[in-house]
């Protein structure tokens, strides 16, 4: 933390530490990866218990109504700790944007169970062809009676093959600018006519997943806002998720790395290393602060904006960073694949590089947010061809 923790934080961070030293289960310590669902929900369900599975909801709709300073504290504390993690497209990103856009009767059905863990979304926009270019997606629905019927693919879905509900963007019209016929649509992945595939990754991990949807008959009721306006609703989620994508969490998780294979080292490496371990350090404490200030002022009902870009290409690329410096700490240990111990620190340090390549692509590209940036920051407008 870069400023002094009043008394009451700093209990507050005593009681965290405290809790996760003897809550996490062992086997789930220092993973390098996200568990498989049986035990990653396990871990959610214990923290939904502690009450402190989603800190930055409002006490109105269950949450903790944490203070962002309290916030990070939570994500200072599980990386310290080792904690693994757990699926947040619910928690982070549905959740906060039904208690804006959903109707009493959508916060009421899906709040109480994303609050508790008892089922996971995922986030269907991305599909073959559109990516980063939302407004080009073809999933399309049309109305039959009370239902849409969906027909289409989404790819790179984070836990798909796990999941029981997704939120997706689907086409309802053709009519007038690509933007203004796309519709933000709750779907119930039991409904007959889906199919999923997953896809391995660069890691060897599946956590993504292909999505096939055949003539899925999905209520009108369960559409967010209003039919050809999903647009809004998406834009008012990407800037919510790319909030929580700037948190350091991921950067905080890569400087623990970076100590711990530190310490590994022999007192002469180690001062040889020094000023990368201190860039890393101070690459960490810079995003930390940057997330404080976007937190307390979205806290404060500011629209984040492009603040929100700016955020999630400063999380991505400073975790990034930072493991390339472990990638230099663990020299040529980085050829191995396989955890291993070193000294009392469990090694593994090809994983999580490789995991972070996808950083920079998910949540809309890098690229893409650096042209959001130019645009709606430094007044640049792309020339016409």
């Amino acid at each position: 933390m870069l400023r002094p923790e009043s008394e009451a934080e700093q209990a507050f961070r005593a009681e965290v530490r405290a809790f996760l030293a003897a809550a996490i289960p062992g086997p789930l310590r220092d993973l390098t990866f996200r568990p498989p669902p049986e035990q990653a929900m396990a871990w959610y369900q214990t923290l939904a218990h502690k009450g402190w599975i989603a800190p930055h909801w409002p006490k109105a709709f269950g949450g903790m109504g944490a203070s962002p300073v309290e916030q990070v504290i939570l994500l200072e504390e599980m990386a310290r700790a080792g904690a693994p993690d757990i699926p947040s497209q619910g928690i982070n990103h549905l959740g906060p944007l039904l208690m804006h856009f959903g109707t009493p009767a959508q916060q009421a059905r899906h709040l109480p169970a994303i609050l508790g863990g008892a089922v996971i979304w995922c986030q269907g926009y991305s599909e073959p062809g559109a990516g980063s270019d939302l407004s080009a997606l073809r999933t399309a629905a049309r109305r039959d009676g009370d239902d849409l019927v969906v027909n289409g693919h989404k790819i790179w879905t984070t836990w798909g093959q796990h999941a029981h509900w997704m939120f997706a963007l689907v086409r309802t019209s053709n009519a007038g600018k690509p933007r203004e016929g796309i519709t933000f649509l709750l779907i119930d992945l039991a409904s007959p006519g889906i199919g999923r595939r997953a896809i391995r990754n660069i890691a060897g991990d599946d956590e993504f997943c292909e999505v096939f949807f055949d003539e899925v008959r999905v209520p009108v009721e369960n559409v967010v806002g209003a039919i050809d306006g999903g647009w809004r609703v998406a834009t008012a989620l990407l800037d919510r998720e790319r909030i929580q994508l700037g948190a350091p969490a991921q950067a905080l998780r890569a400087l623990e790395r970076v100590r711990r294979l530190a310490r590994q080292l022999a007192p002469p490496a180690r001062a040889a290393l020094a000023d990368r371990i201190a860039e890393a350090e101070l690459a960490v404490e810079v995003l930390t602060a940057a997330f404080l200030d976007a937190a307390e002022r979205f806290a404060a009902g500011q629209d984040p904006g492009a603040e929100s870009s700016y955020l999630k290409i400063l999380s991505t690329e400073t975790t990034q960073a930072v493991l390339d410096i472990a990638q230099e700490l663990a020299g040529p240990l980085m050829a191995l694949r396989d955890p291993f111990r070193l000294g009392d620190a469990l090694v593994d340090p090809s994983e999580m590089f490789l995991q972070a390549r996808r950083l920079s692509i998910y949540g809309g590209s890098n690229e893409i947010q650096r042209s959001i940036l130019a645009d709606r920051v430094l007044g640049l407008k792309r020339e016409a061809r």
